[in-house]
């Protein structure tokens, strides 16, 4: 009987600690941010590809940017998707700097109250 308790004891204290490890550590904070920052730039990557980069296969002689190659002496350049990543990038670090911006602000605004 007292093995059990020991076991339930040692039980009680691990999961107290992970709890403890949780939330001094932040982790599930950490986790949300990751899912949400995995939706945001699934939602910018829709709109960088669905709405941007058609415009951008108006500009380009073949109409699909994706494919779009430089040939020099014989090397290929596919820049098509460089494109889209550079768009991507430029797209989520605005969206993070005006939130960030925004939680800062508001943020100051509490603290001065």
């Amino acid at each position: 009987m007292k093995k059990k308790q020991k076991l339930l004891e040692r039980m009680k204290n691990n999961h107290h600690e992970f709890l403890e490890f949780l939330k001094n550590y932040k982790v599930i904070e950490l986790a949300i941010g990751v899912v949400i920052g995995n939706a945001v730039k699934d939602l910018v990557t829709a709109i960088a590809q669905d709405l941007i980069m058609p415009v951008v296969g108006i500009f380009t002689p073949s109409g699909s940017w994706q494919e779009l190659v430089f040939t020099i002496m014989g090397s290929e350049f596919k820049i098509g998707n460089i494109i889209s990543a550079t768009l991507d990038f430029t797209i989520v670090a605005v969206v993070v700097f005006v939130v960030i911006k925004k939680i800062l602000k508001i943020e100051d605004e509490t603290k001065k109250k």
